[in-house]
């Protein structure tokens, strides 16, 4: 059982900042101590334009995948689109990306201007027609609208929550280390509770007594998810409920404590 005040929640209406200030600290304690272990992720919004078209989840050393969508696609098109920007930054980064089977049919010349071209062109809708030719295999069996697959993925409101790409960044940064001095999780929500394997790898986290920072949904209607409600019982977990008014002030407190406490673990 995680020791009293070595679980930290943070709760508060959507919008407020919840991962914003998980992020400040975690940034601020690795700023204060480079070689801090910490291992987890957080999630973040998928826009096109204005409009929120679903939410990723990222790994704190920068790996990266759909968390959900509100196509029947595992990769929304400005998704894919942000996923090949980054590819494309380095060549031979991409050229490790190209199947082998294509080998024979690209030139070094022809892939350079082919790369070039769309470095120029990634904004244009056209580029879609590209895609299958750069998504690893995987990727492609998944990308078409309506996949079988796809509509078979739980739904949270509009969204359609893809538990397969969740779990394999997820689960492996709740694995309990020996060197990890902290572990943070944003959030533990609805869409994240979809995966039966990571609400007990929480509790393996919580019982490991390692220092955890988090996130946690307010309740709906006064009706709280069953995990989360546990979570905030938890006789380890301290619960900061965030407002407009008191993001910066929480954000020191909680900075100060896990100061104070990871010095002492």
């Amino acid at each position: 059982m995680a020791a009293p005040g070595k679980c930290f929640l943070v709760t508060g209406p959507p919008g407020v900042g919840k991962t914003t200030l998980i992020m400040r600290v975690f940034e601020s304690l690795k700023i204060s101590n480079p070689s801090l272990k910490v291992q987890g992720f957080y999630t973040r919004e998928i826009r096109e334009a204005s409009e929120r078209v679903g939410f990723e989840v990222v790994t704190l050393d920068g790996r990266k995948g759909p968390l959900a969508s509100t196509t029947n696609s595992r990769y929304p098109f400005c998704y894919v689109i942000r996923q090949l920007q980054s590819e494309l930054s380095s060549l031979i980064q991409v050229e490790a990306k190209i199947p082998k089977y294509l080998f024979p049919f690209i030139s070094n010349m022809r892939y350079t201007l082919f790369s070039s071209l769309l470095l120029f062109t990634f904004e244009s809708p056209p580029v879609m027609v590209l895609i299958p030719y750069i998504l690893p295999i995987p990727a492609k069996a998944s990308f078409a609208n309506g996949s079988p697959e796809s509509l078979r993925w739980p739904t949270v409101g509009k969204y359609r929550v893809d538990v397969a790409s969740f779990e394999s960044l997820a689960l492996p940064e709740l694995q309990v280390k020996e060197d990890t001095d902290l572990f943070v999780i944003d959030e533990v929500g609805k869409m994240e509770l979809y995966s039966s394997s990571f609400f007990p790898a929480v509790l393996r986290v919580l019982e490991s007594n390692i220092p955890v920072l988090a996130s946690i949904p307010i309740p709906k209607f006064g009706r709280d998810i069953p995990g989360v409600a546990r979570l905030r019982n938890h006789p380890g977990a301290t619960v900061f409920t965030l407002n407009t008014s008191n993001r910066d002030a929480t954000e020191e407190q909680i900075y100060s404590q896990l100061v104070d406490l990871l010095h002492k673990h």
